[in-house]
């Protein structure tokens, strides 16, 4: 009996070991990285682990979608990777600034040694951020972008390049119909929230390329990336008129070629300048022309690094971007999806930072 309980406990140990192993194998798996660092393409490597468990607040402007569910998972996996104590918020939505403000005022209050904001708006938090520089304390900027020059360091990709990337893709896939001797091409344009930086962003790297294509722009209209607003908007372009291509926010893209495959007498092609799970599926299914990708779930990891980077002194670039990636039928199959999405079944991850002695 002594031999056999012996025997059962050191092969639960080494499948446990196993599994550990496998585990750190997994999540060591994302670097080194292809990124643009300061201007340079270089392959990104993190630190080996954090001196200590750092405090580092997390600000999200919701967690509707599964974009947001993959840059949480993002954050919370480097942060387990490095041994750092990470607290993940979301305000809710794009409207709700002043709760965005409220969730860093209460990390401020549990003692939080960096924020990593991803900012419901560009100028929004402009004057906290600007105390928590003043006071030393890292701010990194994910994703969406923030209007100041009082930050530690940006990880995210410039909106504008992605419009760009996905209006030029369509230029490549119709360089016949582009000459001066053809109409234009009709382009129905849903950009996403209006004021948000990388809406703004957006919008001027379209616009600077849907000049030069000469494209005839149908304006859709601003709204949050909530499938209602989204839908509400396309229903009311497409249900009128006809496309031949529809460049959108990830929501309305998805609503959008499901929409146009519906109606026999619509043939639009749909094309997203960013991608969550849903425009990953339909490029897969060939409902979709494209979507192009910013490594969500890469940035998010990148900025943990960042913060962790500048609480212990070390050197860090002060802008990182993953390369931007135009997922197409074509390519999607050679794509690491694990830089792009949560994995499957992982909703969005919420989790309060932990007060210590002296924080309420």
């Amino acid at each position: 009996m002594h031999l056999t309980a012996f025997f059962a406990r050191s092969l639960r140990i080494c499948l446990l070991l196993i599994l550990s192993s496998f585990v750190f194998a997994v999540q060591a798996a994302w670097y080194p990285a292809d990124v643009i660092a300061d201007g340079q393409k270089t392959l990104y490597r993190p630190l080996a682990k954090a001196n200590q468990a750092w405090r580092i607040c997390a600000l999200l402007p919701h967690g509707k979608d599964q974009y947001w569910w993959g840059v949480a998972f993002g954050l919370s996996q480097e942060a387990e990777r490095q041994g750092v104590t990470l607290g993940i918020y979301d305000a809710g939505g794009y409207d709700k600034i002043e709760q965005q403000k409220q969730q860093l005022h209460d990390c401020y209050a549990l003692k939080a040694q960096a924020y990593i904001i991803a900012a419901n708006t560009a100028d929004g938090l402009i004057a906290d951020i600007e105390q928590l520089s003043a006071a030393g304390i890292p701010v990194i900027d994910l994703v969406n972008g923030i209007a100041t020059d009082k930050l530690t360091s940006r990880s995210l990709v410039s909106f504008e390049d992605m419009s760009v990337a996905a209006t030029e893709y369509i230029a490549a896939q119709q360089r016949e119909a582009l000459n001066q001797e053809s109409p234009k091409l009709k382009v129905a344009w849903f950009p996403g929230p209006k004021g948000a930086s990388w809406v703004m962003a957006a919008e001027q790297g379209f616009r600077r390329a849907a000049a030069k294509q000469e494209f005839d722009t149908i304006e859709g209209g601003y709204g949050t990336t909530e499938l209602f607003v989204q839908a509400d908007l396309v229903r009311k372009v497409l249900a009128k008129q006809s496309v031949d291509y529809v460049i959108a926010n990830a929501v309305a893209a998805t609503f959008a070629a499901r929409f146009l495959d519906g109606r026999r007498n619509q043939t639009g092609k749909v094309i997203a300048f960013y991608s969550n799970a849903q425009t990953i599926e339909l490029v897969q299914k060939k409902q979709l022309l494209a979507t192009v990708s910013d490594s969500p779930v890469l940035q998010a990891r990148i900025a943990i690094d960042l913060a962790v980077r500048a609480l212990e002194g070390a050197p860090y670039p002060h802008r990182v971007s993953p390369v931007i990636k135009v997922i197409s039928q074509d390519n999607i199959h050679q794509i690491d999806l694990e830089q792009i999405l949560a994995p499957e079944n992982q909703w969005m991850i919420h989790q309060d930072l932990p007060s210590i002695n002296g924080t309420r």
